[in-house]
């Protein structure tokens, strides 16, 4: 079921979710100082291809110890982050959301992007694993 509504949720939004990451991703890549935000961008692009059957955890949850993108230095590079992109690309994912849970179809979909925007709101620090 997951890789059906993975096809689907390419088809239908998830390419341009990607697209709209990378883009983000490669706005970042233009500054030597951007280069851990873009590489935070290029791994949520590629998680929101195929997004069903995955979860973005804290790095800390899966290796049991703190980094520096889960300790205070993530913390200021994700709110720069949000201040600088993670805002517009919050609301995209929101209002993407939305109109996915119009229709009673649209609601898994709207859940994936409901994940993205979380996701936007505060990327570094996060690692993308297999749900069971």
């Amino acid at each position: 079921m997951r890789t059906v509504l993975n096809i689907l949720w390419l088809v239908f939004g998830g390419l341009v979710s990607a697209l709209m990451w990378w883009l983000a991703g490669a706005l970042m890549a233009v500054s030597i100082i951007g280069l851990p935000w873009a590489r935070a961008c290029f791994v949520i692009g590629k998680f929101s291809l195929w997004p069903f059957g995955r979860d973005a955890v804290s790095r800390n949850l899966v290796t049991g110890q703190e980094d520096i993108g889960t300790g205070t230095l993530g913390l200021l590079g994700n709110i720069i982050w949000f201040a600088v992109a993670g805002v517009w690309l919050a609301i995209a994912h929101l209002t993407a959301a939305l109109a996915c849970f119009v229709s009673i179809i649209g609601i898994p979909f709207g859940l994936q992007y409901w994940k993205l925007a979380m996701l936007a709101i505060a990327p570094i620090g996060k690692t993308i694993i297999p749900v069971r």
